[in-house]
């Protein structure tokens, strides 16, 4: 069943793995109109493009809740300094000194991961919590 806001591009569309075939519609004023073909002009995208761009992208980032956002700066954190050890070890070990390209690259490739990695702990602790039962978190984990 289809919605006013979605529905196959033409009746009868197999749907196929990477084929774009279902619209979104949207009813907006002459002046929104105008704004966001301004908008889509000034990125060279025509208007149908941006739009979907600007709407997946709003659509994939999901925001993270503040528990995920100090725990990924947390274990970010963690991950950096025992980084910074190891790369600083080895560059002594070698009797060089670590580069700031180095500490650059390990900060780049943190940021990159933190939230997923926050995301991952977080999911990888309520599957505990889910295997351990409602009766076990009541208790304390005592017998």
């Amino acid at each position: 069943m289809s919605t006013p806001a979605t529905r196959n591009a033409s009746a009868g569309v197999e749907e196929k793995p990477g084929f774009r075939t279902k619209t979104v519609a949207t009813r907006i004023t002459p002046e929104e109109l105008r704004e966001v073909e301004t908008a889509a002009e000034r990125e060279g995208k025509s208007l149908a493009e941006w739009l979907r761009d600007l709407a997946l992208k709003a659509a994939r980032q999901r925001p993270a809740d503040p528990m995920e956002l100090l725990l990924s700066e947390q274990s970010a954190t963690r991950y950096m300094l025992l980084n910074l050890f190891h790369a600083t070890a080895q560059a002594n070990a070698e009797g060089k000194h670590l580069l700031a390209e180095s500490v650059l690259k390990i900060r780049d490739q943190l940021n990159a991961r933190k939230l997923a990695e926050a995301r991952k702990m977080i999911e990888s602790f309520h599957a505990q919590d889910d295997q351990e039962g409602p009766d076990s978190s009541q208790s304390g984990g005592q017998p």
